[in-house]
Parts: structure tokens; sequence; C-alpha cells
């Protein structure tokens, strides 16, 4: 998912918030769990309890999982159609989409029955061309990654998945979602949340990924839960960061099922996307980079991500919020004439609107500078690109994720002699600490120096072991 600019004046900032409540969307009901209190009501979940350990616990773990996460999908739609004991009447609360959605990428069972279906779906109208041969693409860039990765049953994992992938994004067609100014992760009747770590899994190599400074993590979580807010400042490298973050951090959960995304028009419309954001919570904003793609819109798109800073605002507001900024206003590119990624230069306006929001809220803030290496899991275009659907290269690599000690405003700017000095102080300081993280991260995985890249400023670690 790409997090994009969010416009808080002249400026831009890409923010992800998490609070600690995830509810299913508007547009999937959700029945009440079965329970003595609530006579004949049948409603099926796929909780995170069943996904958490299936890292360690090889390909076939992965496959049963998105098998499980399928037939709870099915299940979910059956179950919804509800039945009251008590008055013997039945309710139908399940999505008329759901209820008569093609099967044809649910029934495959081979990589041909996946490719038939596309090209079937693509001739009987249900698939616009382009999107048809996106997913073409896709599947076999995930292959490619997925089998490098050696997993025993990793073709099964690929097919498994991809029969998913491909139901969400025949269904987004059918009946296109319609985000919210504020969306919550869908988790009912089908889990997004749990699809997007199932996909995403079997392209992280955990033998060569790490964790800096892992204990962080445990402060922050703990002074989310005291009510303080807390800002991460981050670079942004690829539309999996957050569902990296998630599982580097499966150890510690409550950071990653929490975050909140503020995501650009172009993660909430492209088709092949769609499904990744349902999975998320997000603040949805217009990017700045594409503000003026149109200029009819442009006034549109200010307005539409001032009523997005407003919800920002409020939730700063009730305190207890993470908000995670990549305030270069888009993912990472690396350097044209030697190749090397290195994160992108911070807007200095925006690490200050976002400081003077926190400082604002009337609640405790503390912002820190948090690192990600994880481009080559999906890297993006060499360039920004106008138009909804980029080419989207899969990897199976190494990732990285790496926090430092929360750096004071006061403390960095004591000795400015004037606010602008001061905001492009502070943004600078930042920059530097995410920027030394990142090479710490840099030497670990793609110079395999692994846990002796560490340093008296990042302990590197894998809690997963």
């Amino acid at each position: 998912m790409t997090l994009m600019p969010l416009t808080f004046s002249s400026s831009a900032a890409t923010v992800a918030v998490a609070s600690a409540t995830v509810t299913s969307s508007a547009r999937f009901p959700v029945n009440p769990l079965a329970s003595p209190s609530v006579g004949g009501f049948l409603s099926f979940r796929f909780t995170a309890k069943k996904l958490l350990p299936l890292r360690s616990r090889g390909g076939s773990a992965t496959v049963r999982a998105m098998s499980e996460l399928v037939q709870d999908k099915e299940s979910s739609v059956a179950a919804s159609i509800s039945f009251n004991e008590a008055t013997g009447e039945s309710s139908n609360t399940t999505s008329p989409s759901e209820l008569n959605h093609s099967r044809t990428f649910l029934d495959a069972r081979t990589e041909e029955d996946l490719l038939s279906g596309i090209k079937k779906e693509a001739e009987a109208g249900r698939l616009p061309a382009n999107v048809a041969s996106g997913m073409e693409e896709l599947y076999w860039n995930y292959k490619n990654a997925v089998l490098s990765s050696g997993a025993s049953r990793a073709d099964e994992t690929v097919i498994s998945n991809m029969s998913v992938a491909f139901d969400r994004m025949l269904l987004g067609v059918e009946d296109p979602y319609t985000f919210n100014p504020y969306h919550k992760a869908v988790r009912e009747p089908f889990d997004y949340y749990m699809f997007v770590h199932t996909y995403i899994r079997p392209l992280i190599d955990f033998k060569n990924s790490y964790v800096g400074n892992a204990s962080i993590f445990s402060e922050l979580e703990d002074k989310i839960r005291q009510g303080h807010n807390i800002v991460l400042i981050s670079n942004h490298q690829s539309e999996a960061d957050p569902a990296v973050i998630s599982l580097l951090l499966e150890s510690q959960p409550f950071i990653g099922l929490n975050i909140k995304c503020v995501a650009g028009d172009r993660v909430i419309t492209d088709p092949l996307c769609k499904p990744f954001s349902m999975g998320r919570n997000l603040i949805c904003v217009y990017s700045k980079k594409h503000m003026n793609d149109d200029p009819e819109l442009a006034d549109m798109k200010r307005k539409a991500n001032t009523r997005s800073l407003k919800e920002m605002a409020t939730m700063l507001r009730s305190g207890g919020q993470l908000i995670w900024i990549a305030p270069s206003g888009g993912r990472d590119r690396p350097n044209p004439s030697t190749g090397e990624w290195f994160p992108a230069p911070f807007d200095s306006s925006s690490v200050d609107n976002m400081r003077r929001l926190v400082e604002h809220s009337g609640t405790p803030g503390h912002i820190y500078p948090m690192s990600l290496l994880c481009y080559d899991i999906m890297p993006p275009p060499p360039q920004v690109e106008k138009e909804i659907g980029e080419k989207r290269l899969v990897g199976f690599h190494g990732t990285g994720l790496s926090i430092a000690p929360e750096i004071n405003f006061s403390d960095v700017t004591a000795d400015c002699n004037n606010p602008n000095e001061a905001k492009e102080a502070y943004s600078q300081a930042l920059y530097n600490s995410v920027n030394e993280q990142y090479t710490i991260l840099n030497s670990a995985i793609k110079h395999r120096k692994g846990i002796e890249a560490s340093t008296s400023s990042v302990s590197l670690s894998q809690p997963w072991n």
C-alpha cells in the first residue's frame, strides 16, 4: 500500500494513525456472535490467533491459512443469512454482490484455472482488459517471487493466495467499494487484514530480516495505553510497508493491528490495490503530487483533504494515537546514477505541521524517528507516474524496521534564532536519525552482516526467533 502525502496547508505529509479499535465496514454488515445471550444468530470470524504462528510453520501452514480464510469467507456469507429461532424468521444481511459474486477464482485449483479464469471474466465483460492484463502480470511476478523462497509447497501457496486475491479484485470490479474519509479495516465477514498478511508473508525472507531497538516499540505501546500520542517520522518504501511493519512486529501485535494509514486516492481506486487497502485502517486523502493532474478537480481534492485533517485532529485530541508520517511525501526512489536506495529528503513543513498538531492536541505527545527497508518486496516505479495502474513487481527479500529514541523539539532547537531555523533543524535531526538507522539495516540485510551490523545506537534482533 502506498501512503500518500496529506496536505496541511501548502505542504504535504504521509501519515498513518493507530488507535485500539478495529471494526467492520458498513458495506459488510455483521451479525452478533453466537452466544447464549443472542438466540439463534450466527456469525463466523477468522481471528488473528489463527495466523500469528504461521511464519515458523512453513509453506503448508500458509496454504492452510488462506484455505481457512476462504472457507471463513464462504461461511460468513452463508451465516449472514440469519435465522432467529424465537421468531422463525430469516434475514439476509450480506451484500447482494457477495451472494451473486462469480466463483471463478474461488473454484480455481490450478494455475491453468486461474489464468483461464482471467480470460473468461474478461470475455464476459466483468473484467476490463487493462485489469485482466494487470492480474496476469501480477500472477507471474508473485509466483516467481514465492517460488524463489524455496519454501515447502510454495506452488500451492501461490495458487491459494492468488485465487483469493483475484476473487477480491473481481468483486471490487463487480461492486466497487467506496472508501469513506476515515476507513476502518474490513474484518467481517471476510477478514481483509488477515488476507493481506497471508499474501505478504511468503515474500519476506525472515532469516535475513531484522528489527532495530525492538524494546522501544514496547515503550510506545505502554505510552499509547496511557493515553499519550506517538508520532513516528519515517521513510516510505513500498505498498507493502504497513504489512511489513505488522509482520516484523508480530510478537508485539498491538501496533500492527491498530495502525491507520493516510492513503492517497491511487491505492483506493486501483482495482489491483483496493483489496489490500481494505485490510488497513485508513484516512483517505488526495496526493499532493497528483493534486493538479486534473485542474478542475483540484479544489474538490483540497476540500476533501481538509476534512481528513479534521478527522486526524479529532483523533489526536482523544489521545492514545500512534501516527506514522513519511514527510518525504511519497515512496523512496533509487539514485538514478548509482542505483542505490536511500530515504527521500523530508519536507520540513510537513514535520512542523505534524509537530504542532500534536502539541495542540491537549494530551502528552512524543516524536520518534523510524526507518524502513523493504523496497525489494514491491519496488515502486523509478519515477512518479500520473496514470493509475502502475506495473507491480514483486520479490522475495529480507526486510528491516528500526526505531530510535524520542527526539525532543526543544532540545534540538535551543540554539536556533528563529522559528524557520528551528523547523529546518528539527526536520534534519529526524532525517539524520532515519538515515543512520537505514544505513545499519542496509549493512545487515544487503551486505549480509546480520546482527553484527548492530551499533551502540541500534541493536538489531529477530523477535520471531
